[in-house]
């Protein structure tokens, strides 16, 4: 990583709820030449409370956070506040749903907290030029989206089950990774089936499949 050039460093707030993750990403900032830690917390409520005085360029932002808003709400908040502050959803959610409404919600950049250091750095320069950084496989999501067929009759949430059963997912493994329970997954697979007018989960991944639906 390259000395950033401009004597003024980038200011970066932290939004993290994990102490290890929140500390190490600290030090890596702050002790690079070129960016500056003005703060870090473990709930969005705070961080939104002491935006203007801390005056971030870049806010780094986990989406689900254990109690209290959520990312995707404190994005909002940041941006209504403060919309020229960059943010960067940093998480270990992969899935589409997540990632389009951070992007809505105002986020620009979205990286996973497996995020190489040298990346990470890379990503809070590179969205200070304008850009929008994403790690490889939130990318190929993000592009993959717009090959799918527009028309289709599913709900952005029946996709996205749809793409887990594809995936040899569980129904167990399914709900706990949208945060719902086992019915509300069954309902979904039924209103699939009826909407694609199949009967079984591969005839379901079949035509989806045939038709761009996945």
């Amino acid at each position: 990583m390259q000395n950033i050039k401009n004597t003024t460093p980038i200011k970066v707030c932290i939004v993290e709820d994990d102490t290890i993750i929140r500390n190490g990403f600290s030090m890596l900032i702050d002790g690079t030449p070129g960016f500056r830690i003005v703060n870090t917390y473990n709930r969005c409520e705070e961080a939104i409370k002491n935006l203007c005085e801390d005056s971030p360029d870049v806010v780094l932002i986990d989406i689900e956070l254990p109690s209290g808003m959520n990312g995707i709400e404190g994005i909002e908040k940041i941006k209504k506040s403060r919309p020229k502050t960059n943010v960067i959803v940093i998480t270990v959610y992969e899935n589409d749903e997540l990632i389009f409404k951070a992007l809505c919600a105002g986020a620009g950049g979205y990286l996973t907290k497996s995020v190489q250091p040298a990346k990470l750095l890379e990503a809070i320069k590179d969205i200070q030029e304008g850009g929008a950084p994403m790690s490889t496989s939130i990318a190929r999501r993000v592009v993959a989206s717009f090959h799918k067929n527009q028309n289709t009759p599913l709900t952005q949430r029946e996709t996205e089950v749809l793409e887990l059963l594809a995936k040899g997912k569980s129904y167990t493994h399914i709900a706990e990774e949208l945060f719902v329970n086992k019915e509300t997954i069954r309902t979904h697979i039924k209103n699939i089936y009826w909407k694609l007018e199949v009967h079984t989960k591969a005839e379901a991944i079949e035509k989806a499949v045939q038709e761009r639906l996945i």
